[in-house]
C-alpha cells in the first residue's frame, strides 16, 4: 500500500463495490468484519482494512467533501484481478446477507 496521502485504493488490482447508504468508514468496515468473521486491521489510522483472504483486504473510500452516499469498498489484491473479483464475489454475498444491497460503480463513480 503507498504511503502518500489519498482515498483510493491501496492494491494493484481492484474490484470496487458500492453501497447506497449513509454509513461511516469505521462502521461499514466493523460490518464488513462481522460478515467476513475478521478483524478490522490498523484501526485508527489512515489506511484501515479488513482482510478477506490470502491476497486480499478490503477497504473503505468515502465519499469527498462530506457528499452523500455512495461509498465505496474497494477489495484489493497484490496478486490479480481474478482474486480480487472472487473476494468481492464473497463479500458481496457476506454483506447481502446482512441486508446491504451491493452494486457495481455507474461511470463516474469509481
Amino acid at each position: 500500500m503507498s504511503g502518500h496521502g489519498r482515498d483510493t485504493a491501496g492494491g494493484p488490482f481492484v474490484v470496487t463495490l458500492v453501497v447506497d447508504l449513509p454509513i461511516t468508514k469505521p462502521d461499514a468496515l466493523e460490518t464488513i468484519a462481522f460478515a467476513c468473521d475478521g478483524v478490522v486491521e490498523h484501526a485508527r489510522t489512515a489506511y484501515p482494512r479488513v482482510s478477506l483472504s490470502p491476497g486480499a483486504w478490503a477497504e473503505v473510500q468515502i465519499p469527498k467533501f462530506a457528499d452523500p452516499p455512495p461509498l465505496a469498498i474497494d477489495v484489493c489484491s497484490d496478486e490479480s484481478t481474478a482474486v480480487a473479483r472472487a473476494a468481492a464475489d464473497r463479500l458481496k454475498g457476506a454483506l447481502e446477507n446482512l441486508g446491504w444491497r451491493i452494486r457495481d460503480p455507474k461511470p463516474g463513480e469509481a
